[in-house]
């Protein structure tokens, strides 16, 4: 059994998570928590490395708005 390091399972997650705003960009923080199986505020801190990293970014008001995925 190995173990992953927290780098990778990072990588892994936010993977997830851009694959999961692909789909579907108004996607909540509830249901990427449930689809991935981390937490709310696993999600929250990963939607926030990926903000910095200007890779994504929120369009509109935090309910019923949506992400976009940057180039």
């Amino acid at each position: 059994m190995f173990k992953l390091t927290p780098q990778k399972t990072t990588q892994k997650t936010t993977q997830k998570i851009l694959e999961l705003i692909k789909e579907k960009p108004r996607i909540t923080r509830k249901e990427l928590a449930e689809k991935i199986g981390i937490s709310e505020n696993g999600i929250k801190f990963n939607l926030n490395q990926l903000k910095k990293q200007n890779k994504i970014k929120r369009v509109g008001p935090d309910k019923g708005g949506s992400w976009e995925i940057l180039k």
